[in-house]
């Protein structure tokens, strides 16, 4: 597939994916976003799914499961209630994981290192339909009997079994309890391998985050229960060949596609399922970029490194190491080439600037703010505004935007605190960051380390003796341009307050630095 035509696709499903992001920015702010924490949400939900199937675990009996659905039921404190949070979890696990594919797509993160978290985020979503499926057959109501024919009728075009397995569904004999023990089997084992798939899933990031933040998690879980009390999930009718109604409740996450394929033919549908999960799996090939558009990955200059472990401790996907190389009295920076996402992280962290993405490392963000100063000479009215190319209200596109000019940089994390150094230095009267939220930076960890960098001493640090009055960051995603305006015209009015900066005769860049453990790196 042409990448003009995969460009396409992703902005095309960017732009509402960005207009939700505001939304609920403006709804919750970016800390509550849960559009952000889609993937986290998956987890928690999962979790949720586990705890509630255990205990109704106790009362299930593959002798007579509809019976045991009725004495779940009839436990108004405890067993109904739960039921439906069981179910209403799982349903949350489809749409959370449906926002996180959406969000891992549009924003580019399918292809190289995270081939694997693609693919395995594909066979986990597909572990939860089957979870679902055998889920809603032991439940042994109408809606159950039609799944189940619909899954025979399928599997019978298939050359495996020796008779068609529809037989056992008219009602000719009793159905075996080997039917209802394999469903509960299979119930029980499938979240054992979603868990083991889970940890592949993240297998190649540093410092994963598992579950949402607090505030949040209770949110989720409140409102969940909010809904299993009061909109308990209604128990159909004991399952019964000979007097099925004519319309039947279905699921809208887990059996959408039943009213789809009963009128189609099996090996058809076969087909349909097949070229949709090809084209879904093989994403991280036909949405890879040619190299031609590809950001090249991070390249440490080791004759010149201090071995200060900085970019190691902020890498956050571990593709940093320290290494002896021969003439070197310390260890130096060594990339895993099979690891990096050239996002650039390390350029900032690196005070000597002596690592990063070729063109985008912290020497060639000075240069290039150096040029930047000496064609728009900005005076102590000014405020530049250094915009990340990802979020930041999508201003890095622009020349000028409500009169200020505007740097636009990689990534927030990838910013270097040399440049804004030299833009105060050089005399602009502020400098205003727009960067994507916490909570959605391509670098994921990039807008946190950013601010750490600027406010709280993390090296590769901003210097004491900048004004901070002269420094505002403000977290947008591409949608919320007009929240970065509001900000700028209120950041500017603050500025002119203050008095005249510095020169930049008086910048003097770092050559030296010292590492922060990676466990005071805040999540």
């Amino acid at each position: 597939m042409a990448i003009s035509i995969v460009g396409a696709m992703q902005k095309g499903l960017g732009r509402p994916l960005a207009a939700a992001d505001a939304a609920m920015n403006r709804l919750y702010g970016w800390r509550g976003n849960p559009l952000y924490q889609s993937g986290t949400i998956v987890v928690l939900a999962f979790i949720v799914m586990l705890v509630t199937g255990l205990y109704l675990l106790l009362f299930y009996r593959v002798g007579d499961p509809y019976a045991s659905m009725v004495r779940i039921e009839e436990q108004v404190w405890a067993g109904r209630w739960l039921r439906a949070m069981h179910r209403y979890a799982a349903d949350l696990t489809v749409v959370a994981t449906a926002v996180h594919a959406l969000r891992m797509f549009v924003q580019g993160k399918s292809w190289g290192p995270r081939m694997l978290a693609w693919v395995s985020g594909f066979i986990l979503l597909f572990l939860m339909f089957v979870c679902g499926w055998t889920g809603y057959v032991m439940v042994w109501d109408q809606h159950a009997l039609v799944l189940a024919k619909e899954g025979a009728r399928l599997f019978d075009a298939l050359p495996i079994f020796s008779e068609p397995q529809a037989r056992a569904f008219v009602g000719e004999e009793p159905l075996p309890g080997a039917f209802f023990f394999l469903n509960l089997f299979a119930h029980v084992a499938l979240p054992i391998g979603v868990a083991l798939l889970l940890w592949v899933h993240i297998a190649k990031i540093a410092r994963p985050i598992l579950l949402p933040p607090r505030g949040l998690t209770w949110s989720v879980l409140g409102l969940l229960t909010a809904a299993s009390v009061f909109m308990p999930s209604p128990l159909g009718p004991k399952a019964d060949p000979f007097d099925m109604p004519e319309t039947v409740a279905f699921d809208w996450f887990f059996s959408f596609w039943l009213p789809l394929t009963r009128d189609i033919e099996p090996v058809t549908v076969w087909a349909a399922m097949l070229s949709i999960s090809a084209v879904v799996m093989l994403v991280p090939l036909w949405a890879k970029p040619p190299k031609s558009q590809r950001l090249p990955i991070s390249r440490p200059d080791q004759h010149l490194c201090t071995g200060c472990y900085q970019c190691t401790y902020d890498c956050p996907y571990g593709a940093l190491d320290m290494v002896r190389i021969e003439g070197r009295d310390h260890e130096v920076s060594q990339v895993d080439p099979a690891l990096c996402v050239s996002c650039g992280i390390c350029s900032g962290s690196c005070a000597p600037m002596v690592v990063g993405p070729p063109e985008f490392a912290g020497r060639d963000e000075v240069a290039g703010v150096r040029e930047f100063i000496s064609q728009h000479a900005p005076g102590g009215d000014d405020v530049v505004v250094i915009a990340c190319q990802n979020g930041g209200g999508g201003v890095d596109g622009a020349e000028t935007f409500e009169g200020a000019h505007v740097l636009p940089v990689l990534c927030g994390g990838n910013l270097h605190t040399s440049v804004i150094e030299l833009l105060l230095r050089a005399g602009a009267g502020g400098v205003l960051i727009a960067t994507c939220p916490p909570r959605d930076c391509r670098g994921r960890e990039g807008t946190e380390l950013l601010h750490q960098r600027v406010y709280e001493g993390r090296e590769a640090e901003l210097r004491e003796s900048i004004d901070r009055r002269r420094l505002h960051v403000v977290h947008a995603g591409p949608a919320e341009r007009r929240l970065v305006g509001r900000e700028l015209l209120a950041f500017r009015e603050r500025v002119r307050a203050l008095t005249p900066g510095k020169g930049e005769a008086d910048v003097i860049l770092d050559t030296e630095c010292e590492g922060t453990p990676a466990e005071e790196l805040a999540s």
